[in-house]
Protein backbone atom coordinates (compact mmCIF):
# COMPACT_ATOMS: atom_id res chain seq x y z
CA UNK A 1 0.00 0.00 0.00
CA UNK A 2 1.18 3.24 -1.29
CA UNK A 3 1.09 6.29 1.41
CA UNK A 4 -0.08 9.72 0.24
CA UNK A 5 1.56 12.74 0.83
CA UNK A 6 0.01 15.91 1.29
CA UNK A 7 1.65 18.67 -0.55
CA UNK A 8 1.58 22.02 1.10
CA UNK A 9 4.00 24.01 -1.67
CA UNK A 10 0.82 24.57 -3.88
CA UNK A 11 -1.43 25.83 -1.01
CA UNK A 12 1.25 28.26 -0.23
CA UNK A 13 1.91 29.38 -3.22
CA UNK A 14 -2.30 30.25 -3.37
CA UNK A 15 -1.99 31.78 -0.24
CA UNK A 16 1.01 34.41 -0.67
CA UNK A 17 -0.40 35.44 -4.37
CA UNK A 18 -4.38 35.97 -3.11
CA UNK A 19 -2.18 38.02 -0.25
CA UNK A 20 -0.17 39.74 -2.64
CA UNK A 21 -3.44 40.54 -4.66
CA UNK A 22 -5.42 41.96 -1.71
CA UNK A 23 -2.86 44.76 -0.48
CA UNK A 24 -2.16 45.71 -4.17
CA UNK A 25 -5.74 46.68 -4.46
CA UNK A 26 -6.04 48.37 -0.95
CA UNK A 27 -2.55 50.13 -1.76
CA UNK A 28 -4.42 50.82 -5.28
CA UNK A 29 -7.98 52.25 -3.79
CA UNK A 30 -6.14 54.40 -0.96
CA UNK A 31 -4.15 55.73 -4.20
CA UNK A 32 -7.13 56.37 -6.71
CA UNK A 33 -9.20 57.71 -3.31
CA UNK A 34 -6.87 60.49 -2.85
CA UNK A 35 -6.30 61.53 -6.47
CA UNK A 36 -9.81 61.68 -6.88
CA UNK A 37 -10.92 63.52 -3.71
CA UNK A 38 -13.52 66.13 -4.08
CA UNK A 39 -11.60 69.69 -3.92
CA UNK A 40 -13.39 72.88 -2.74
CA UNK A 41 -15.31 75.00 -4.76
CA UNK A 42 -13.97 78.36 -3.49
CA UNK A 43 -10.53 78.24 -1.65
CA UNK A 44 -10.61 80.18 1.38
CA UNK A 45 -7.34 81.21 2.93
CA UNK A 46 -8.42 82.13 6.48
CA UNK A 47 -5.79 84.69 7.02
CA UNK A 48 -5.54 86.23 3.57
CA UNK A 49 -6.86 89.78 4.91
CA UNK A 50 -7.72 91.38 7.89
CA UNK A 51 -10.91 91.59 9.29
CA UNK A 52 -12.89 94.64 8.54
CA UNK A 53 -15.16 95.90 11.13
CA UNK A 54 -18.51 96.73 9.81
CA UNK A 55 -19.98 99.72 9.44
CA UNK A 56 -22.61 100.93 11.58
CA UNK A 57 -25.36 100.66 8.40
CA UNK A 58 -25.35 97.33 8.44
CA UNK A 59 -27.38 95.07 10.27
CA UNK A 60 -26.25 92.74 12.94
CA UNK A 61 -27.40 89.99 11.58
CA UNK A 62 -25.76 90.20 8.02
CA UNK A 63 -22.74 88.08 7.24
CA UNK A 64 -19.76 88.87 5.44
CA UNK A 65 -18.42 86.76 2.14
CA UNK A 66 -15.51 87.08 0.00
CA UNK A 67 -17.91 86.22 -3.33
CA UNK A 68 -21.60 87.15 -3.61
CA UNK A 69 -23.25 84.99 -6.35
CA UNK A 70 -26.60 86.29 -7.32
CA UNK A 71 -30.01 84.73 -8.59
CA UNK A 72 -29.41 86.08 -12.35
CA UNK A 73 -26.03 84.32 -12.56
CA UNK A 74 -23.70 87.48 -12.00
CA UNK A 75 -21.22 87.17 -9.21
CA UNK A 76 -19.78 90.28 -7.54
CA UNK A 77 -16.31 90.05 -5.42
CA UNK A 78 -14.39 91.92 -3.00
CA UNK A 79 -11.64 93.62 -5.26
CA UNK A 80 -14.10 94.70 -7.56
CA UNK A 81 -14.18 98.40 -8.74
CA UNK A 82 -17.29 100.22 -8.43
CA UNK A 83 -17.64 100.98 -12.30
CA UNK A 84 -17.67 97.45 -13.15
CA UNK A 85 -20.31 96.72 -10.11
CA UNK A 86 -22.70 99.80 -11.35
CA UNK A 87 -22.23 97.97 -15.05
CA UNK A 88 -23.00 94.29 -13.73
CA UNK A 89 -26.38 95.74 -11.64
CA UNK A 90 -27.16 99.45 -12.99
CA UNK A 91 -28.39 102.42 -10.82
CA UNK A 92 -31.79 101.56 -9.97
CA UNK A 93 -30.34 98.56 -7.67
CA UNK A 94 -28.71 100.62 -5.47
CA UNK A 95 -31.51 101.57 -2.25
CA UNK A 96 -30.72 104.56 -0.38
CA UNK A 97 -27.88 107.18 -0.05
CA UNK A 98 -24.20 106.14 0.47
CA UNK A 99 -22.67 106.64 4.01
CA UNK A 100 -19.64 107.90 3.82
CA UNK A 101 -16.56 107.14 6.57
CA UNK A 102 -13.27 109.37 6.44
CA UNK A 103 -10.28 107.70 7.81
CA UNK A 104 -7.34 110.31 7.25
CA UNK A 105 -6.16 109.80 3.34
CA UNK A 106 -9.15 107.03 2.79
CA UNK A 107 -12.85 107.09 2.35
CA UNK A 108 -15.10 103.95 3.65
CA UNK A 109 -18.68 104.30 1.20
CA UNK A 110 -20.93 101.70 2.43
CA UNK A 111 -23.94 100.88 0.30
CA UNK A 112 -27.08 98.69 0.34
CA UNK A 113 -28.26 97.03 -2.61
CA UNK A 114 -31.15 95.14 -3.72
CA UNK A 115 -30.89 93.13 -6.57
CA UNK A 116 -32.81 89.85 -7.75
CA UNK A 117 -34.31 89.40 -4.86
CA UNK A 118 -31.11 89.48 -3.00
CA UNK A 119 -30.13 92.21 -0.37
CA UNK A 120 -26.42 92.78 0.65
CA UNK A 121 -24.29 95.70 1.11
CA UNK A 122 -20.99 96.42 -0.53
CA UNK A 123 -18.46 98.41 1.27
CA UNK A 124 -16.08 100.34 -1.35
CA UNK A 125 -12.83 101.64 0.06
CA UNK A 126 -11.33 104.88 -2.06
CA UNK A 127 -7.13 106.18 -1.62
CA UNK A 128 -6.41 107.75 -4.05
CA UNK A 129 -8.18 107.14 -7.65
CA UNK A 130 -11.69 108.15 -8.34
CA UNK A 131 -13.05 104.45 -8.81
CA UNK A 132 -13.14 102.92 -5.35
CA UNK A 133 -12.81 99.28 -4.78
CA UNK A 134 -14.60 96.74 -3.07
CA UNK A 135 -13.47 95.79 0.10
CA UNK A 136 -16.37 93.85 2.09
CA UNK A 137 -20.44 91.86 0.95
CA UNK A 138 -22.32 91.99 3.28
CA UNK A 139 -25.17 89.42 2.75
CA UNK A 140 -28.65 90.33 4.76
Amino acid sequence: MEASRVRFGPLLEWLCAAGITIGVVAAGTLAVKDVIGTPAITPVIANEVAPLEAPPVIPSRAVAVPVLPLPDGKVLRVGDRASQILDRLGRWAQIGADSLERDGVRERITRLYEYAGAHFALVLESRSDNDPQVVAIYRQ
